[in-house]
């Protein structure tokens, strides 16, 4: 059986494999497949986002007393991560790849310790909390997916 888990750390792996193509093609000056490879990245990232911003963060806050703390530091990590990648955009519409890469770089030191406390705390207990409500939550997180379109880039493919 699928969990909240499961449904949100197979985003990481989709959304990590795209970053990392984006920055493979930029070191190459392959300019208009990085720019097709970050866009599908960012459009994937921010569907991550929004998942966990409208489904599973007001979940967990309603459930837990606390939660409203961890979820407010992945909100604004967020925030942070969406900045960086509109910089890593602009990078690309200039080719500049020296800027583009050492945005890259704090991109992926900050998606990964994020990603490890999702992956490690938040995730976890979201699948103990909201075990009762676990049906619920995954069919919204599918069909915010299928609203979004985000079967377009073919979840094999990457």
């Amino acid at each position: 059986m699928e969990k909240i888990s499961g449904a949100f750390s197979s985003d990481h792996v989709r959304c990590d494999e795209l970053f990392f193509r984006s920055e493979e093609h930029v070191q190459r000056h392959e300019w208009w497949r990085a720019k097709e490879m970050l866009t599908r990245f960012i459009d994937e990232m921010n569907g991550h986002f929004l998942k966990e911003e409208n489904i599973l963060f007001p979940a967990l806050e309603k459930h837990t007393a606390n939660a409203a703390g961890p979820t407010q530091v992945m909100r604004l990590e967020h925030d942070d991560m969406r900045q960086l990648m509109k910089d890593m955009q602009d990078d690309i519409e200039t080719q500049d790849a020296d800027h583009f890469l050492g945005s890259s770089e704090t991109l992926l030191i900050m998606m990964r310790q994020h990603n490890t406390k999702e992956e490690n705390i938040l995730y976890p207990m979201a699948d103990n909390v909201l075990a009762g409500d676990q049906g619920e939550i995954l069919a919204r997180i599918h069909e915010h997916e299928e609203k979004r379109g985000m079967s377009r880039w073919n979840k094999n493919e990457c």
